[in-house]
């Protein structure tokens, strides 16, 4: 029977289902004598309760189980027939005639709904990406070596009439006044910290350095205007800071014992400085494929055209409402559940999600860019070589499909990006090893 499809705004659809009254009547019965057979009632043998009875307790619920399951059934057949990708959940409604007298033999419904769109990606050979390249300098295997050292630190008990300097750890008191009044914050016992690192403002550390244990200086200490603390921002306070220990910093050589102790294979010093190159080359290969994708991401939004589905936004609204709320709760938020979160906070990011899963996913089924067993396996066993047993964490990923389907999609998004960059007019920009890992100011 052919079905007519009714378009009613852009992607928005109805269609009218018709459902015969004998139909329902007899799955119904049918299934209320499968209830009768189970159920138990004061004053009945269990499964002799009489069908009159269980149809008056259980009538109404098996009645609206059944149209929902036979719309439901009724639906899908009416869409698999007209070849409609249907977007999100039909909103149905009765529109059954009735005529005075006259028994009725078909039920009809009208079900509005939304398809998918139909996406038109434009010609890739015009689009710019530009393409960001980077390596991994001494310089960045040096600076690494530095923080495997910091990592390692140790520290040993200055002279008392050592002054203190940049490296130390420091244990002061100190408080803080301004105007006189001490504020939230401005006062500390034994506190510790490490000169240099900035951990402190800068006039605090300036003031700290080149004093002896057991010595106490007073000096202004004016807030900056952004500082965190709303209460003391933009203004000055006068500060006492006595020394109560000062400590020497020492750094392990790098050495064969060093590298020995980080469990390199080849402990020396140049298997250290090779390890750690092939470490933070595989970190940057992660980075930069990430760098990458966002911009072919960022040039097929721009360069499709396309209409949104509603349901599939407001879906996408509520997982991230959903992961707000859950978040919330983790910190610890009272009353997490009931936080108002306006869909409009996320409604942007919700429309670019939806819009570029369509653009992709359209990319990828018209150039059969699906991810393949061996991209699979090659990705897992790459996500694994930073692990010391890969063989287990291989296992691990295959034995969730959450998870492998987690790396298909990753893989998916890598082949579509490769695709777009083979296709695009490229511009290629190289950039330190700083810039990429996020390290500059």
């Amino acid at each position: 029977m052919a079905v007519t499809v009714e378009t009613l705004e852009k992607l928005e659809r109805k269609v009218t289902l018709s459902l015969p009254v004998d139909v329902i009547s007899k799955e119904v019965d049918a299934r209320l004598r499968k209830i009768q057979r189970t159920t138990k009632m004061d004053g009945f043998r269990p499964g002799k309760v009489p069908m009159n009875v269980v149809a008056q307790r259980y009538g109404y619920s098996v009645q609206y189980e059944v149209m929902n399951d036979k719309v439901g059934e009724a639906f899908i057949g009416v869409a698999n027939e007209a070849k409609l990708r249907v977007a999100g959940t039909p909103r149905i409604t009765e529109v059954t005639p009735t005529e005075e007298g006259k028994p009725v033999e078909q039920l009809q419904f009208d079900a509005v709904f939304e398809v998918y769109p139909e996406v038109t990606v434009s010609d890739l050979s015009g689009v710019e990406v530009e393409k960001v390249t980077a390596d991994v300098s001494d310089a960045a295997i040096d600076k690494t070596l530095d923080i495997l050292r910091k990592q390692r630190v140790s520290y040993s008990l200055r002279a008392k009439d050592a002054a203190a300097q940049d490296g130390d750890r420091a244990t002061i008191d100190f408080e803080g006044k301004i105007d006189g009044e001490p504020f939230d914050g401005g006062k500390a016992e034994a506190f510790v910290f490490t000169l240099g690192e900035g951990s402190m403002l800068e006039a605090f550390e300036t003031a700290v350095r080149g004093m002896k244990v057991g010595e106490s200086k007073t000096f202004p200490l004016a807030f900056p205007e952004d500082y965190h603390g709303k209460d003391v921002a933009g203004k000055t306070a006068d500060f006492m800071v006595t020394v109560k220990k000062l400590e020497a910093q020492h750094l392990p050589e790098v050495n064969e014992a060093f590298a020995k102790s980080l469990g390199i294979a080849d402990a020396s010093i140049d298997g250290l400085r090779a390890d750690i190159k092939k470490n933070l080359e595989r970190e940057v290969k992660f980075r930069l494929i990430a760098r990458n994708k966002n911009a072919v991401m960022d040039a097929l939004v721009s360069n499709a055209t396309l209409d949104l589905p509603n349901a599939s936004v407001q879906s996408e609204l509520e997982r991230m409402v959903a992961s707000a709320r859950e978040d919330l709760k983790k910190r610890g938020i009272k009353d997490a559940d009931k936080a108002p979160i306006p869909d409009d906070v996320f409604r942007p990011q919700a429309e670019r999600r939806v819009r570029l899963g369509l653009i992709v996913a359209e990319v990828v089924r018209s150039n059969e860019l699906f991810a393949k067993p061996d991209q699979i396996d090659a990705h897992i066993a790459e996500l694994a070589a930073s692990y010391e047993r890969p063989a287990d964490v291989k296992r691990w990923y295959e034995s969730d499909r959450a998870r492998m389907s987690e790396v298909e999609a990753v893989i998916v998004e890598n082949n579509v990006t490769e695709f777009v960059l083979s296709k695009a007019k490229l511009t290629e920009k190289s950039i330190s090893f700083e810039e990429l890992m996020g390290q500059t100011q």
